[in-house]
């Protein structure tokens, strides 16, 4: 028995090999994991990036909207959209060169008209009116219609009194971006729809313009009392 037993020796526990270990060890997963995240990362900024770039740029480029008029007519007029300040100005040019600029800007409320050989800009409200004729140019330019004929045989001609408001002028930095870049370094002043002067009162100018609504409008200012 004795002889047996020392033919087949017994392996101490702490003599035997520890067996090889496939899987890898920790660390290598937290890099990895590190890694994909950096990745994530990185696709969710470059989208976000893109998108931002893509949604700064304006809906539309400055379009203009021409109105052809009739042979031998004194009026040349032009509008330019721009949609991404939501803008639309409109120029009237006369007989002796000389350019009246009328702005809407939808996106501070205010009509605002620089008349031409005029150290001055007058100011006012919007009203609905105001708005659908914004609205109107906007959907022309978004189909390229450039050329517009008016007047016609179906245009309907209105005159509209505004009055001047006196006082101090306006501030520009109540006017807004679009009013300022047309005004600058011109006094701007308040005005008002009126239904028309009183007999002692003058009309200082008058501006003639047509709209895409069909409709022509003789704007006349004058000085209200103070």
């Amino acid at each position: 028995m004795e002889e047996q037993a020392a033919a087949h020796p017994i392996p101490s526990p702490e003599k035997r090999a520890p067996p090889e270990s496939r899987t890898p060890p920790r660390i290598f997963w937290v890099i990895l994991s590190v890694i994909l995240m950096c990745v994530i990362i990185c696709i969710i900024v470059a989208g976000v990036l893109s998108f931002t770039q893509h949604s700064s740029k304006p809906l539309f480029q400055v379009v203009r909207l021409n109105f052809q008029n009739h042979p031998g007519s004194q009026m040349n007029q032009s509008a330019f959209v721009d949609k991404s300040r939501n803008t639309v100005t409109y120029y009237v040019t006369s007989s002796s060169n000389r350019t009246t600029a009328v702005l809407f800007d939808g996106k501070n409320g205010y009509v605002c008209y620089k008349p031409a050989e005029q150290k001055n800009c007058y100011l006012r409200m919007m009203d609905s009116q105001d708005r659908e004729t914004v609205r109107e140019s906007f959907d022309l330019s978004q189909h390229r219609v450039d050329q517009l004929p008016l007047p016609n045989d179906r245009t309907r001609y209105y005159r509209e009194f505004l009055g001047i408001v006196p006082g101090r002028p306006v501030w520009p930095e109540e006017a807004g971006e679009a009013v300022r870049s047309l005004c600058e370094e011109v006094p701007i002043y308040w005005v008002k729809k009126k239904d028309g002067p009183a007999k002692q009162r003058l009309i200082y100018l008058c501006i003639d313009i047509c709209f895409p609504s069909n409709i022509c409008v003789s704007i006349c200012f004058y000085y209200l009392p103070e």
